[in-house]
């Protein structure tokens, strides 16, 4: 293992989560691209498959070999339901994204019309305490997590 390439989540609308994580959460679009060959079709294991995707970036973070932090794949084909995006199910996932200041970025995203399962709570056990925490949702019910660690006031 040398590293982490990208993350990914596939989405429902792909113009509404780029809108979503580039406006709101101020992610960096690096580059879009329809994927209809069969490379792709053999990856993703559909014989039928169209993708759209988009790679954006947290910007001022370091690039390695890597341009991008996040894969964003609409599945055109086969077009899929959505899950059960409960967290405590196994395969849940989350993306924590760290701020300077919790309060005021759920303030932010709040006013924006963001879905937040909590308010910033004061982390109070653990590696992280000191710092605050709370979980939110993008479009897709996917959950996001902002973390302010312990030092920031």
């Amino acid at each position: 293992m040398r590293g982490v390439w990208h993350f990914s989540f596939t989405v429902s609308d792909l113009d509404r989560s780029v809108e979503f994580y580039r406006d709101l959460l101020g992610f960096a679009l690096v580059h879009r691209q329809e994927q209809d060959n069969d490379y792709t079709r053999r990856l993703v294991g559909y014989p039928d498959a169209v993708l759209r995707v988009a790679q954006l970036a947290v910007p001022g973070q370091p690039r390695g070999v890597s341009t991008h932090d996040l894969e964003l794949v609409e599945y055109v084909r086969p077009r899929g339901a959505p899950r059960d995006p409960a967290r405590h199910l196994p395969g849940a996932a989350h993306l924590a994204l760290t701020v300077e200041d919790a309060p005021a970025e759920h303030a932010r995203l709040a006013a924006a019309g963001v879905r937040f399962v909590n308010p910033p709570e004061a982390i109070t056990a653990g590696v992280n305490r000191g710092g605050y925490a709370c979980y939110f949702l993008d479009p897709d019910d996917i959950t996001l997590e902002l973390v302010q660690p312990p030092g920031n006031p």
